[in-house]
């Protein structure tokens, strides 16, 4: 008998073993308390442990008293995330606090304390949840009088298991019968569907750690014109392909024109010889003259040299404008062999108008 009250008076942990959820993002609060024995007299150890979930990892050390000092840089994972709630921890306080909780964090935690000749643990299983977020309803399907579709309700994230539950907010607010059978399912199908459907409808998705909802405006209109709407678009894809035709046609059409142009100028360039000068206008035209000269008589030379003389352009013969007559001199006539004339002196004439 004495030996038993000795053992139940040692070092023993209170806190019973359980299970505890929680969500990503939250603090989890992992108690372990206990009591001492009189005999209980050696320093006090406290140790938590980390069993983790994919037991491909050894039990890791995640915070440690001894010595009267904390030391909480063990475990990587859980660096500045770990602490004690108690700053006596020899008041029989050894429950810790695990901030922002990651689905790494799932597994079990193990609570040792150690007071010789007294140990003590326990083990608590965490769980980390996500909860439903980023929900969103949509509508698969056309919105038409007698036509099919469904309503749908899909969270991006959320741990199973998920409950839905849809709700009519606006109108009658009372759901079709066909629909109650799935009024707790993600998704509604919707058979020969009318206008009392239309209204506004939300979802609820839900799980152990929290929830998250989603809007939906449902409109039930008559079926559109779709022959006419695909006459219409097929009519506006050929105007565009017509109108594009004629735009390359355009182009290719002046491209061409510009580059006749070009060629024709190019040639008419090489064809035209260079421009005549005046001087060698009038010597040609002298030439001519002076090569009739040679087959008239000196009976009739006379008459022609007064009128003939008189057509000489003035850029080669000028006269004095204060002499009636011109000087007594002899000309020689132009090299005219060249051009195929025979050379002749020019006559002059002297003050009685006699040849010279």
């Amino acid at each position: 008998m004495f030996h038993i009250l000795d053992f139940a008076r040692s070092l023993s942990i209170t806190t019973p073993e359980q299970m505890i959820e929680k969500a990503k993002g939250e603090t989890a609060y992992l108690p372990c308390k206990f009591t001492l024995g009189p005999e209980d007299q050696g320093p006090l150890d406290i140790e938590w442990l980390l069993s983790p979930a994919d037991n491909q990892k050894v039990d890791q050390v995640i915070i440690l008293y001894s010595g009267d000092k904390i030391y909480d840089d063990y475990y990587q994972d859980l660096k500045g995330r770990v602490h004690f709630t108690s700053t006596d921890l020899k008041s029989g306080d050894a429950s810790i606090n695990v901030t922002n909780l990651q689905l790494s964090d799932i597994g079990t935690y193990q609570c040792k304390v150690k007071k010789a000749p007294g140990v003590g643990n326990k083990k608590i299983q965490l769980t980390v949840l996500v909860k439903p977020s980023g929900t969103r309803c949509y509508i698969d399907g056309s919105e038409e009088i007698g036509s099919d579709f469904k309503l749908k309700c899909e969270p991006r994230e959320g741990s199973l298991p998920l409950r839905y539950e849809w709700q009519k907010l606006s109108n009658s607010q009372k759901l079709p019968t066909s629909w109650l059978p799935e009024m707790t399912s993600p998704v509604i199908s919707v058979k020969n569907a009318t206008t009392e459907y239309s209204g506004t409808y939300s979802c609820t998705v839900k799980n152990r750690v929290g929830s998250d909802q989603c809007l939906l405006r449902l409109d039930v209109v008559p079926p559109s014109n779709r022959a006419g709407t695909i006459a219409g678009a097929i009519v506006g894809i050929l105007l565009a392909l017509v109108l594009i035709g004629l735009i390359v046609f355009c182009c290719r059409k002046k491209r061409r024109e510009e580059k006749y142009e070009k060629e024709v100028h190019h040639d008419i360039r090489e064809d035209v010889p260079p421009p005549k000068s005046r001087t060698s206008t009038a010597r040609s035209y002298l030439g001519s003259n002076h090569s009739s000269l040679g087959s008239m008589s000196p009976s009739n030379m006379e008459g022609y040299s007064k009128t003939q003389y008189n057509q000489v352009p003035s850029e080669d013969f000028e006269r004095d404008p204060q002499s009636p007559t011109l000087p007594t001199a002899k000309v020689a006539a132009p090299n005219l062999s060249r051009m195929g004339a025979v050379p002749v002196m020019i006559p002059a004439q002297s003050k009685d108008g006699s040849i010279v």
